[in-house]
């Protein structure tokens, strides 16, 4: 556990050491960026910005137009219609040239996009556009009604801002030099007019000036806080899919590195089980004293020794064997039409040995008439050994285990060991259930073993599509139910009654 511990903790110090690392990095990427940038953002952001300006100015190339024509003449009813038409024609050819900077814009490759000058060019042409727009207070000079007129200049004046304003508004200097020369200028003519009226024109005018303005920035910091957080989405997509790529390729890793552990397995234990064959054969024989009485006495117990010792060693091999090629999809199955009451029985035999050595009480219960099981005996033999082995090894001295054979709830046959040992601890089950995994009470115990018999049950039951669950508690015992289903049990079919019309009958018999 202390060692679980501590290395659970540098797992979380090494997580916070690449957060940190992250962060900071981060940090200093949007330093560097904000630094680099020429509207006081990320210099990433520049770029998406001035696209959306250019955007806005592009969709807008026939509405402005279209309200300058309605101006010009609102305004030829107080001015020459000359005058009126050469102001908007020198608008519209003024916004029909920012227009085409745009469009070329649109078409120049992100990648060598040069935000300085981008925007020092879009400044420039919105500040011709403004002082366009802001020629039309000389129709203050060449009209006649002077009152009507500058009331219509106001109010052209206003819309010049309105719509300058909106349409500039990802440009923050572009939307300044776009509005204050039409704001200047009608300002300075309707204050230097006199009077109440003017004046009140005139400080509108500056309130008009300073709320687009003011509606443009509100407008520009929700643009740039949409551009942020499609960056950042970006962003986290990046991040996923890099992510999902690693997890893939670790996965990927995984996998080979299991197949490669599996193939080693399976070629070591085969290659283990031949000179450890030769050894038991030849322990057997010295334990035995076939080729005459030992001299030392001891040598019998030694030879015995290895034998035991070369019987369990054999043991670990045949089960590191099986889950290797269980694991590596090469465990095939020999099914043929077995009689599990009598498979069980067999494996009773063979533990109640070592059942009798402990004085455990071994108890059975089989089922009447159980019909035939397709699957493999030798498989099923191994799961009925490894439950009944696993109870003897487990259960304390003069302890009982009971084996049952029996149809299960959905018609199936399951098999079911339960003994009143000391139980496995709820945390624990998950690890007795893994490979090569054991519980603390086989820890204390020292009991021989490499976790795997419990593991090549469950393997074994996937296999014949049946399941394998496991019941414990702490001072009450284990029991552990091998359940194979029902599509496995060979039920004899009910016999066919052919029924005879009484006319065949009659006629048969005449």
């Amino acid at each position: 556990m202390p060692a679980k511990h501590a290395m659970h903790e540098s797992d979380v110090r090494a997580h916070m050491g690449r957060e940190l690392k992250r962060n900071s990095q981060k940090a200093v990427e949007d330093a560097r960026q904000r630094l680099t940038s020429s509207s006081g953002t990320r210099s990433a952001f520049d770029f998406e910005l001035i696209d959306e300006y250019a955007s806005s100015r592009l969709s807008s190339v026939l509405a402005v137009p279209a309200l300058v024509l309605i101006l010009a003449v609102f305004a030829s009813l107080w001015v020459s219609p000359f005058a009126a038409a050469g102001w908007a024609a020198l608008v519209i050819a003024t916004n029909s040239v920012a227009a085409l900077l745009c469009r070329r814009f649109k078409r120049t490759d992100p990648g060598k996009f040069n935000a300085a000058r981008w925007t020092t060019t879009f400044v420039a042409a919105e500040t011709v556009l403004g002082a366009a727009w802001a020629l039309l207070t000389l129709f203050s000079f060449i009209g006649a009604d002077t009152v009507p007129l500058q009331v219509a200049m106001f109010a052209m004046g206003l819309v010049g801002i309105a719509s300058n304003a909106v349409t500039t508004r990802t440009l923050p200097p572009a939307t300044l030099m776009s509005t204050l020369p039409i704001a200047f200028t009608v300002t300075v003519i309707l204050a230097l007019s006199g009077g109440m009226l003017n004046w009140s024109l005139a400080a509108v005018t500056v309130g008009g000036e300073i709320f687009f303005v003011y509606l443009a920035k509100q407008l520009y910091n929700s643009d740039l806080e949409t551009v942020a957080h499609q960056a950042e989405k970006d962003a986290l997509i990046g991040e996923l899919e890099e992510a999902r790529e690693m997890s893939d390729e670790a996965r990927r890793h995984a996998e080979q590195a299991n197949i490669a552990k599996s193939r080693f397995l399976a070629t070591m234990s085969h290659e283990l089980r031949t000179p450890l064959n030769a050894i038991i054969g030849f322990s057997e024989v010295l334990q035995s004293e076939l080729l005459g009485p030992h001299q030392v006495p001891q040598y019998k117990e030694y030879a015995g020794d290895i034998h035991r010792s070369g019987q369990h060693l054999l043991t670990l091999i045949n089960e590191l064997l099986d889950l290797s090629r269980i694991e590596a999809g090469k465990y095939d199955l020999n099914e043929e039409a077995v009689v599990l009451v009598d498979i069980a029985e067999d494996c009773r035999r063979m533990v109640e040995m070592r059942a009798k050595a402990k004085s455990i009480e071994l108890t059975v219960s089989y089922g009447a008439n159980l019909p035939k099981l397709w699957g493999d005996e030798r498989a099923i033999r191994q799961v009925v050994l490894n439950l009944l082995s696993n109870a003897v090894k487990f259960t304390p001295q003069s302890g009982k285990i009971h084996l049952m054979v029996t149809r299960s709830r959905d018609g199936g046959q399951m098999i079911s060991v339960r003994d009143n040992g000391p139980g496995i601890p709820e945390n624990e089950i998950e690890t007795v259930l893994s490979s090569f995994g054991q519980g603390s009470l086989a820890q204390k115990t020292a009991e021989q073993g490499a976790g795997l018999g419990l593991p090549i049950v469950q393997k074994i039951m996937e296999l014949h599509q049946g399941r394998f669950d496991l019941f414990s508690k702490l001072r009450f015992g284990t029991e552990v139910i091998a359940t194979f289903p029902r599509a496995r049990v060979m039920d004899a079919l009910a016999p066919v009654v052919e029924k005879k019309n009484k006319l065949e009958i009659y006629s048969e018999a005449g």
